[in-house]
């Protein structure tokens, strides 16, 4: 491996489900040298996918963990992490994007930009991840890239400009046109390994030369030598790939590139462009916070230099039969097999006793490690997003972690299960934070959180496989909110006198709602009526009601407080005092505020033959959707429509019947908005029953 910085690209492919990420990777490995033989997703052949590592992932056809590799490309070191297209495993792709440099993102020529080709590249936007666009399958009825490459212009706002024209599409599909070298590419052999370049045929010819006029003047914006050189009719390749990389770099242009992954055409250009374009870990900015003494925190731009501090960040773990596996990325310094770290977020030392490189899930041992390398440490006690250092206290910023929407009630089946479902469970919400448990309280039962069905069906599934744990699973259940619509005051006192010193607080001030649905508390109060040092108090008071409303007993959100004044005792007063005071003046004034009850709603895209278009809207009608969009295109039609959650268990079977199986769909989380009445007065119900029945 090289220790040349420059050398080095840490990529993603990331896409919406479906759009051949884990076949692409298949053949990058293949034309890198880093496989000899070449497996299908569904592991018809008895193999599957080499990324695909894990059973489900090969019958479901599926990716459900994002995996890791690398590879030689010429001179280049490329480490490759693949991901899941489906968001109910979202948060796979979040903590990839988080660690690298660089991202491929691939689109169907046939589906062009879909729900899932929205939530990824907003997720590069969100680590402003530079990228490159890959329209794969045109060798699929339908192709048509010009038309995917306008959609990301339209729908995604990228600068997308075409590097490639195809040669051929459909069953005619050969290969591409390279619009810089200005000649036509096949792909011939077995397996398409070897790149044969000729003339561009005849018919061609005019379009390619329109198609590199456009590509040159979206260039030039980027590069003062190639507009001097196309006034003087002096381009070269290599002055428009500078152009091209100085775009790619800025996030202010999306290269396009085409070919089919399944059919072997177009992989080894993409790869060229991945080392061309996409950029070295030292061209990235990556920030830390230093954390001095007395609480304070220092901004500063880490050095990706191999003779620094060690800082490094644990991005994703794995538990695995023979203990815990954490994959890092190394921002600056050098990480030696059997050295000490310390975690930043514990302060507890660690020694490295294995490194390794990992290629699916198979590991290689190496003795070091340097800034820029993605590699796995053994046996490593650790949380998901923890910062190692050899110096200095430095923290990572984390990434984003979006809330579960669902719910299941999960029991074991027997005595025996009962521990092995506790250790699957510690074992999954430390793999993935999106995962998480908790007790019922009134039922006795374990519940489960998740970004959908899919997402909690196949940890249990998991559990059964992977621990022998067999569950029984209660009705899923919608993860509700509730919140105020009103300002409310209250003026509160909190008197108690049990012998000696008693508790006494007074609070006064105002509740109402807030505009961005976050939890919000300021105080004007003066004169020193309530001390300085129960401000805070007053503060965690207000907050630990956020836990549970008095509506209908789901998290509050959306609120304001404001503490206006008050009093307090020189003896009787103290932080529990005011904290009580504030949970019991909310209490009282909750219901004066019109709280109202909130349900998840689910951004729905259904796709499917045009002629099926009623059928489709009838199924979304039927389950109170808000239809928001509906594209029709090459007798393909979209319907993107906003839909409770609550109405969405069950729907892949009733859209299935519906439409005799031509139709999909993938929904994700959009926002929360009010329940209707009749849905608000139902969960008040069956709120009041259960606390009547606790009383």
């Amino acid at each position: 491996m090289t220790t040349d910085l420059s050398k080095v690209r840490n990529i993603g492919i990331s896409a919406h489900i479906d759009s051949g990420k884990t076949t692409l990777t298949e053949r990058i490995l293949f034309y890198t040298g880093r496989i000899r033989a070449i497996h299908e997703v569904r592991g018809k052949d008895g193999v599957g996918a080499t990324m695909d590592s894990m059973e489900l992932e090969r019958e479901r056809g599926i990716t459900i963990q994002s995996a890791a590799t690398n590879c030689s490309w010429g001179d280049h070191n490329i480490n490759i992490i693949d991901t899941p297209g489906h968001v109910d495993f979202t948060i796979e792709v979040e903590r990839a994007l988080r660690v690298l440099d660089g991202a491929i993102l691939v689109l169907c020529s046939v589906s062009g930009v879909q729900s899932q080709s929205i939530t990824v590249d907003r997720q590069m936007k969100r680590y402003k991840v530079p990228r490159v666009a890959f329209i794969n399958k045109c060798d699929r009825s339908g192709a048509n890239p010009m038309r995917v490459t306008d959609q990301l212009r339209e729908k995604l706002g990228h600068n997308a400009i075409m590097m490639q024209l195809p040669l051929g599409l459909e069953a005619a599909h050969e290969g591409v046109i390279d619009l810089v070298k200005m000649q036509a590419a096949r792909f011939e052999g077995e397996h398409g390994e070897k790149v044969v370049w000729s003339e561009i045929p005849e018919p061609l010819r005019v379009e390619a030369e329109a198609r590199r006029e456009v590509l040159l003047d979206a260039v030039s914006m980027f590069s003062d030598e190639l507009t001097e050189a196309i006034l003087e009719e002096a381009v070269t390749e290599e002055l428009i790939h500078d152009a091209v990389r100085k775009g790619v770099l800025s996030n202010e242009l999306t290269p396009v590139f085409l070919g089919s992954a399944y059919k072997n055409r177009g992989v080894q250009l993409l790869l060229d462009a991945v080392v061309r374009y996409l950029p070295d870990p030292t061209e990235i900015e990556n920030e830390a916070l230093e954390l001095l003494r007395g609480g304070e925190e220092r901004s500063f731009v880490l050095s990706n230099d191999a003779d620094d501090d060690l800082v490094a960040h644990a991005f994703k773990l794995e538990d695995g039969p023979y203990g815990q596996l954490t994959y890092i990325r190394i921002y600056q310094g050098v990480l030696n097999k059997g050295a000490d770290l310390v975690n930043t977020r514990t302060g507890k030392k660690v020694k490295v006793g294995r490194v390794g490189r990992m290629h699916a899930d198979q590991m290689e041992d190496i003795e070091k490690a340097s800034a820029g390398d993605i590699v796995a440490l053994f046996g490593i006690d650790c949380a998901s997003g923890d910062t190692f250092t050899s110096g200095p206290q430095i923290s990572l910023t984390s990434m984003h972690v979006p809330e579960p929407v669902v719910s299941l009630a999960i029991t074991p089946a027997d005595a025996k299960s009962q521990s092995k479902m506790s250790k699957a469970l510690h074992r999954f919400t430390r793999e993935d934070p999106t995962f998480q448990t908790a007790l019922d309280e009134e039922t006795g039962d374990t519940v489960v959180r998740g970004m959908g069905e899919l997402h909690l069906e196949v940890y249990i599934e998991r559990m059964r496989r992977e621990f022998g744990a067999e569950v029984n699973t209660g009705a899923p259940r919608v993860a509700y909110r509730e919140t105020i619509t009103a300002a409310a005051p209250f003026n509160y006192v909190h008197r108690k006198q049990t012998g000696g010193s008693g508790q006494y607080a007074k609070v006064i001030g105002r509740i109402e709602p807030s505009d961005d649905g976050e939890f919000h508390f300021e105080s004007t109060v003066t004169g020193g009526n309530i001390p300085t040092e129960y401000i805070g108090a007053c503060e965690k008071g207000f907050e630990s009601c956020l836990r549970e409303g008095a509506f209908i007993g789901a998290p509050l959100q959306g609120l304001k407080v404001t503490l206006e004044d008050g009093d307090s005792h020189a003896v009787d007063s103290s932080d529990m005092a005011f904290q009580t005071a504030c949970r019991m003046a909310f209490r009282d004034i909750y219901g004066s505020a019109k709280p109202i009850a909130l349900e998840p709603l689910m951004m729905v895209s259904v796709e499917g033959p045009g002629e099926m278009q009623g059928e489709v809207l009838k199924t979304l009608m039927q389950r109170r959707g808000i239809i928001v969009g509906t594209t029709e295109d090459a007798g393909f039609v979209r319907i993107d429509a906003h839909v409770p959650l609550a109405e969405m268990f069950g729907y892949a079977n009733v859209l299935r019947s519906a439409t005799a199986g031509k139709a999909e769909f993938t929904m994700e989380f959009a926002r929360y908005a009010p329940a209707p009445g009749e849905v608000a007065e139902e969960l008040r119900k069956d709120y009041l029953e259960k606390r009547a029945k606790g009383k």
